[in-house]
């Protein structure tokens, strides 16, 4: 079987890579309430000047989540720069996946049309993870996802 880009691979681990800088960036802006602030007020004014609908009024329920959210995206994405491993690409993919359907509901339910911006990028960067290891592999091998070779032997217990 010939792969071109086999997830072991550093140009996949740079994908990884450029997808945890791009968490790192983003996060930060949802992991305190007043860095919350800021981003809300951002997203609000962005979305009024293109004329993407209003986002919803700033609220304590909705710090929480986004602190909470920013929070655990927060510690993945340093962990996916400090120590880059295949694996976290197809855990990274699949989460993105998961991120781009309750995005794809929001937006389907009146959400701000901003979130297109934040799902347009959620939805690559799942691709462009879990493509490599479809192809190489057939469904997702996770015994061999830590960047062991595909042809090493595996010991069963």
């Amino acid at each position: 079987m010939i792969r071109s880009f086999a997830p072991a691979r550093p140009a996949y681990l740079r994908v990884v890579r450029v997808s945890a800088w791009y968490d790192l960036v983003i996060a930060i802006g949802f992991v305190t309430p007043w860095t919350y602030v800021v981003m809300h007020d951002a997203l609000s004014s962005l979305a009024e000047a293109w004329g993407l609908g209003a986002v919803p009024e700033f609220d304590v329920w909705q710090t929480l989540y986004a602190n909470l959210m920013g929070s655990v995206v927060l510690i993945w994405s340093v962990l996916r720069i400090a120590r880059t491993l295949p694996v976290y690409g197809v855990f990274d993919g699949v989460g993105r996946m998961l991120f781009s359907a309750w995005m794809a509901y929001a937006l389907a339910h009146g959400a701000s049309r901003i979130v297109w911006l934040f799902f347009g990028v959620e939805l690559a960067f799942g691709v462009v993870q879990l493509v490599p290891w479809w192809r190489s592999r057939g469904p997702v091998d996770l015994a061999h996802a830590h960047g062991r070779p595909a042809d090493a032997p595996v010991v069963r217990p």
